[in-house]
């Protein structure tokens, strides 16, 4: 269905905006993972765009949300402005989401992209819309805000596509689509020349990874205010091919000849600005590619170092860290010759799995997987995972990532895993008790992808549920629940809300086996009761004949009890 043109800019732009970058950057994701070489060639930069785009449509939606409830949702066409979020409401809640999601060094540029947008929009008090003057004045301070919170800014990036943009735009007219078609125009033949401005994108053949992500979503803009996507023509970005060559060590060869270090750190800090303007002369001194976006007591900070942990212990002495993520980037895994070390032999097949807890880890550990914890607040990054694939060393891998919200992550790591000649299957585990009943299954000497079948109908007979603790007061599916109130989620949705752990968990027990089973999966955190797996056990045996049921200790997991009934 057509996009109703827009020849000015309010909240509902910002709304259809996100959504469609969103889709935009979903079908992009893959094609720009593949031609992420800088400023390290870990293949997740379409997938980190795409996740921090994905945090500011959902904050923009939460806005929309609460005013329907309040004043009722009507027809589009009709809508007083009044009724909806205000322009200022809208681009706030996009910068604020991109900010809190914001992932790897372009996720986070592009966050300050948009916050950059949202003061001079928002400067515009309580008028509903902005014409095309009001979106290249926020187009422009967007380029420089952004330039202003990298550390180093490097030409040929997506730094330099923002700024073409910008001044693209400003010879533009007053309508929004005029200037958002122009900053579009400026942005793509920026991009097609960052092969010349970058050595490392010119070897390998590729245009600049961020800027392509850039030029994507300005091209959903286009679409936002004129109701079409621009007619675009052919942009460079394959990579050049070398017959028999290591797609891995190719993008090694990329490089400057350097390693460089050996860790990504991100984390949110709570801390004012005199406290950042000396954290960012203490990361800069410690590492490279440092972004530090944000304001206002809240900040995205993203470095890459060699001491992770002096990375994070500057963030404790600014202020308040937390999720806080830390990847390896694994290059002595590329760089080291035969002539040091004899190669290890290749395994033919193996698992990977990201796991909850310490727990889970042995017990994967112990039936043969390669492991990847995931601690609570902190999911891995899909360079994490491409690492845990290495690790495994096997010409055919499966991988459970065992978290619906990790879907795009493991995707791209699975693509970038098939980039470097290893056989990836990709099994949708939404939770540790469904890739539990899949490992249970494997059987390394059957033929991969009948193995693969077989792993992924024991995960799909697996229904799975959580016990956990409601942090906020929120609406759920189940109603209302209050900060402290104990929550049942089965199959991702929040079914049963209680005071008492044993209770709401005996409650979402009974509703799972009402179905009908043949094995309970009991895992227990560390702050679950310690009589809580005994009631239940109790429970089945008395009320279940034919049941049975295995308990594991997750240690700490996140929720205080994981369930899955096959």
């Amino acid at each position: 269905m057509a996009q109703v043109p827009q020849r000015f800019f309010d909240a509902l732009a910002v709304r259809t905006w996100c959504g469609l970058s969103l889709r935009a950057l979903g079908r992009a994701r893959e094609e720009i993972d593949a031609i992420n070489v800088y400023p390290v060639a870990d293949g997740d930069t379409g997938t980190n765009l795409y996740l921090t785009v994905e945090s500011a449509a959902a904050a923009v939606e939460a806005v929309f949300a609460a005013h329907e409830v309040d004043a009722g949702a009507g027809d589009a066409e009709d809508r007083d402005e009044e009724d909806g979020p205000s322009l200022a409401d809208a681009v706030g809640a996009m910068a604020h989401g991109a900010l809190i999601g914001a992932r790897g060094n372009s996720g986070t540029i592009l966050a300050q992209l948009l916050r950059g947008m949202a003061q001079v929009l928002s400067a515009r008090g309580d008028s509903p819309h902005t014409g095309g003057s009001g979106l290249r004045s926020a187009l422009r301070h967007a380029a420089e805000s952004a330039r202003n919170a990298v550390a180093r800014p490097v030409e040929g990036t997506v730094l330099t596509v923002a700024s073409a943009a910008a001044d693209a735009a400003d010879g533009a007219g007053d309508d929004c689509a005029e200037v958002a078609r122009a900053a579009y125009e400026g942005a793509r033949a920026a991009l097609a020349a960052t092969p010349g401005q970058l050595p490392v994108l010119e070897r390998a053949g590729v245009v600049d990874a961020g800027g392509h992500g850039l030029v994507t979503v300005l091209a959903a803009l286009v679409e936002t205010c004129t109701g079409r996507p621009p007619e675009t023509g052919a942009v460079l970005h394959a990579r050049v091919e070398h017959d028999d060559a290591d797609p891995a060590v190719e993008c090694a060869a990329a490089g400057d000849g350097e390693d460089g270090p050996a860790f990504e750190v991100i984390y949110l800090l709570e801390a004012d600005d005199a406290a950042v303007a000396r954290l960012r002369q203490r990361l800069d001194a410690l590492g490279d590619s440092l972004v530090v976006v944000g304001g206002d007591g809240l900040w995205n900070v993203h470095v890459h170092v060699d001491d992770a942990g002096a990375g994070v212990e500057a963030g404790v002495e600014a202020g308040r860290p937390y999720r806080i993520r830390i990847t390896h980037f694994g290059h002595g895994d590329v760089h080291t010759t035969g002539a040091e070390r004899p190669p290890r032999e290749r395994a033919q097949r193996a698992v990977v799995a990201v796991v909850p807890g310490e727990g889970l880890a042995e017990l994967y550990a112990g039936a043969g997987a390669t492991t990847l914890l995931a601690r609570p607040g902190e999911p891995p990054a899909s360079g994490e995972l491409v690492q845990a694939v290495r690790r495994a060393h096997a010409r055919e891998v499966v991988l459970l990532p065992n978290d619906a919200e990790l879907r795009h992550t493991a995707a791209a790591a699975a693509e970038q895993a098939r980039a470097e000649g290893v056989r990836v299957a990709l099994i949708p585990t939404r939770s540790a008790v469904q890739g539990i009943a899949a490992l249970a299954v494997h059987e390394a000497g059957r033929r991969f992808d009948e193995d693969v079948v077989a792993m992924t109908s024991a995960a799909g007979a697996t229904r799975h549920a959580e016990v956990t603790v409601a942090e906020r007061q929120s609406w759920t599916t189940a109603g209302i629940c209050q900060a402290g109130d104990v929550l049942g989620l089965i199959d991702g949705d929040v079914a049963v809300i209680g005071p008492d752990v044993s209770r709401v968990a005996a409650t979402v027990l009974d509703r799972m086996l009402s179905a009908g089973g043949e094995l309970v999966t009991l895992v227990l955190g560390d702050e679950a009761p310690q009589d809580v797996a005994d009631q239940l056990e109790a429970r089945v045996r008395e009320a279940y004949l034919a049941v049975d049921t295995v308990v594991y200790r997750g240690g700490r997991q996140g929720a205080l009890l994981l369930v899955g009934v096959e």
